[in-house]
Formats: structure tokens, sequence, C-alpha cells
């Protein structure tokens, strides 16, 4: 089976590990050009890998531009999959091999379809979550699906905690996958309207946080937008803090302002919430002096 992989982040190396170890040659690999590496924080640069294996190496800009179109047109492929690809794969583009061009995303679809999806499931408390490849259609990941693999979401879940997850998900789901198509047993399985449940794109601003929260919520900010995502964030004095990790305490309260740091445990910062105290773990700043003692975070001073 000739295969072109389209993508340029972490997932996107580990669907090319595991298909190099299946029963597929690898034609072309399609991915970001570097000089736009910065629109992911978790981008991935894969000429290393391109060249070890002798797959092309066609470094884009736009998915749908008529040169991208040809270049892979020319690699004759038997399927394309697009893993870790933010860019909407056009009409032109799903023309080139119809039926045969599979798409990832980091949900139990239908559930969770669209835009940062890891986040989203921490925000939204999510109890299950899983790995999807599906064919490829008009729509936003919404075409039948080839392979699942699910997974329990635990109780303190981080973003990096649940991205490592669906890699070892993915990992599963392409290596079944591509048995699957290369021994002719796939299967469509069209997906549930009825359970579909979408998610909107969130931007590095949504992880401010508002004090005035309870603890638990402002917690769960904190898992869910954490590395390798831009993390949550708040002002100390005129500087910009990012809050990495953190834990609510419980059947604490503090007569404090939201935001007001009522106790600093070495380098914990201990914190009033609009509903309960947190213990904010993990942090760094950019300029400014560290914070002190009932220094009271966030723009509402």
């Amino acid at each position: 089976m000739r295969i072109v992989l389209v993508g340029a982040v972490e997932s996107t190396g580990v669907a090319l590990n595991a298909m190099r170890e299946s029963a597929c040659d690898i034609a072309m690999v399609v991915t970001l050009d570097p000089d736009l590496a910065g629109r992911h924080s978790d981008f991935v640069d894969l000429a290393p890998d391109a060249q070890e294996i002798g797959a092309q190496l066609l470094a884009i800009r736009k998915t749908n531009d008529p040169a991208t179109l040809d270049a892979i047109r020319q690699a004759e492929p038997d399927g394309i999959f697009v893993i870790g690809w933010s860019q909407i794969c056009g009409p032109d583009f799903l023309a080139i091999a119809p039926g045969r061009i599979f798409g990832y995303h980091p949900a139990p679809l239908p559930r969770m379809r669209g835009r940062a999806v890891i986040p989203w499931t921490i925000l939204a408390d999510e109890k299950i979550s899983g790995s999807s490849l599906f064919w490829m259609d008009e729509g936003v990941d919404t075409g039948a699906l080839l392979a699942q693999e699910f997974f329990h979401v635990a109780p303190r879940e981080t973003a990096a905690s649940l991205y490592a997850k669906h890699m070892m998900a993915l990992d599963t789901i392409v290596r079944r996958a591509i048995e699957a198509l290369a021994d002719g047993s796939a299967r469509e399985i069209l997906q549930d309207e009825s359970c579909a449940t979408y998610c909107a794109r969130r931007r590095p601003s949504d992880g401010e946080v508002d004090w005035h929260r309870p603890a638990e919520e402002i917690d769960r900010l904190i898992r869910a937008v954490g590395r390798p995502y831009p993390g949550a964030f708040t002002q100390s004095g005129d500087a910009r803090m990012t809050l990495w990790a953190s834990s609510p305490i419980e059947n604490i309260d503090h007569h404090a302002s939201a935001g007001q740091i009522v106790g600093i445990d070495g380098e914990a910062l201990i914190v009033q919430t609009g509903s309960g105290v947190i213990r904010i773990e993990e942090w760094s700043m950019d300029g400014g002096q560290p914070p002190r003692i009932h220094s009271v975070l966030g723009h509402a001073q």
C-alpha cells in the first residue's frame, strides 16, 4: 500500500513510526513549511524521519494550492492519511484519491468534533475519550469511522497526560487500520449524528484566569491548557505569569480578595479564589518581579 502522510505535529510523527513498521510504502510526507512552525506548540520536524525511510518530503504553506495538489497526485498514492494537520482539505484535495483519504481526530467521534479537543475534554469533565480514524468527506470530522480506541480520562488529567494517551491510542489504530486496508477487511462504520457534539476554537487568550471563579474550575483550566499548549496565565503587577500546575486545597477559605496570595510554601503560591483556595505549584514569569504574599493576581487589584 503506497501512502502519502500529511501533518506537522507529534501525532504525525507517531503515525509515521507506526506506518514504517507496517506493511506499507510511505511515498511522501507532506508537512508545514518550517517558517510557519510557530503555528503549532507541538510542531515536529519530520525531515530526518522522511529522509531515513526514503520518502519524499514536501514542505508547504497551503494544502489546497495547485502545486501542492499536483505533487501529491504525482506520488500516486493508494491512500492519504491526514494526521496532525489544522488546515481544511478542500474538494480538489479529496478528489486526488476518492474514498481513500483518511483523517484523525483525538476524540471519540461523533462526540467532540471540531477544534481544541484535548483542552475541551478536560474543561467539559469528560469521563471517556478516544482516538478516531475516519474516511474524510466534505464535512468536519463527519466521515465514516475506520478505527477507534477508547480510554478513561483520569480525575486529574492534564493536557500532557491526555495527549500522551492519545498518542498511544493513535499508534494502535494506525497499525490496525493499515492491516485492515491491506487485507481488505476495513469496514465503514457510519457516525451516529444523534450523538454528535462540537468543540469551538480556543485561542491562547482563552487561558486567562478569572480569580473570581471557584478553585476547582481554575484548577481545571490550568490542567486543560498546560504543556504542550501555551498555558493558563494571569497578571502579577505589570508582568504576565503563566501557571503550569495546581491543586485545589479542600476545606480551607480565607477572608481575602479573589486572586490574593494568602501564603507561600517554598515555590508554591497559595491563592484565594472566588470560592476556595488553590495551590499554584508551578509557574513562570515573563519579566517583572516574583509575586509576594498578599499580592493580588489578575487585572482587578
